[in-house]
């Protein structure tokens, strides 16, 4: 299960202002924090005006590569953007958040993951919007799948967004996401998943509960990754329970680990 850290979004007023003033203490503080409570990535997210992206991306990626040692996820709907960040990232893969199969949006950035190696995020949706049914994104999940083809991205490399939605909007939300994730690993076994969790729970009470009761189920489904944020430790402890439960944690050991360092006191 991998886990990438969410919290440095421009769209976080301490994040927007972080960059405004150039604040490397505020920014190298969230990601090494995000990087001691488990985050196998950090997400960089520069986007405070289409003007300023360029610039804020190329100043995030040269701090943040001296501060942590994860690797990054670079944020941004810009080839141009990515482009730059992927040129300074010099770690190990990065990540690119995200493609869709919506007109620009993956023609120009998948020769990229091509050439860089990345890994790569990619929306469940087209220019018809986000579909309303679980057949309709796994059809939009198709035609990722024979772009990255044409590009010569390995299925590997690609982490589906199934697209999780508010529950308060929509009680069947939750579910369909479910589906999805269960179709993908039916038709393309060697694609990975992730999922924005948090917006399953936008507009209700308690929203940390539903979002690590949330995690439970998909992880339970066969999510490979999730977007949250690593310093909810009750999320944290579902994790690495989660990681138990489902095999991919050998004698335990990350769970012991983590109990004996009382990283599951919750």
């Amino acid at each position: 299960m991998l886990v990438i850290g969410e919290r440095i979004n421009a769209t976080r007023s301490s994040i927007k202002s972080a960059l405004q003033n150039r604040d490397c203490v505020l920014i190298e503080k969230e990601a090494r924090e995000q990087a001691g409570a488990g985050a196998d990535y950090i997400d960089v997210n520069g986007g405070t005006s289409p003007e300023e992206e360029l610039d804020n991306m190329i100043w995030l990626v040269e701090v943040l590569r001296e501060a942590v040692e994860q690797p990054l996820c670079l944020d941004s709907a810009s080839p141009g953007v990515i482009e730059a960040g992927l040129q300074r990232h010099g770690k190990a893969r990065p990540m690119v958040n995200s493609i869709s199969m919506e007109k620009g949006r993956h023609e120009s950035i998948l020769p990229l993951i091509k050439e860089h190696n990345a890994l790569v995020v990619a929306l469940a949706m087209d220019d018809s919007g986000i579909p309303r049914t679980a057949e309709d994104r796994l059809r939009v999940v198709e035609r990722i799948v024979e772009a990255a083809g044409e590009h010569g991205v390995p299925l590997s490399h690609v982490y589906i967004d199934p697209l999780v939605m508010a529950l308060s909007a929509d009680n069947t939300s939750g579910l369909l996401v479910i589906e999805v994730l269960c179709g993908i690993r039916e038709r393309w076994p060697e694609l990975k998943t992730t999922c924005g969790l948090s917006n399953i729970s936008f507009g209700l009470p308690n929203r940390r509960l539903i979002n690590r009761t949330f995690l439970a189920m998909l992880m339970a489904s066969g999510l490979d990754s999730a977007i949250v944020d690593p310093q909810d430790r009750q999320l944290m402890a579902a994790v690495i329970t989660g990681r138990a439960l489902a095999g991919k944690d050998e004698f335990c050991m990350e769970y012991i680990k983590a109990f004996r360092e009382e990283r599951l006191a919750v």
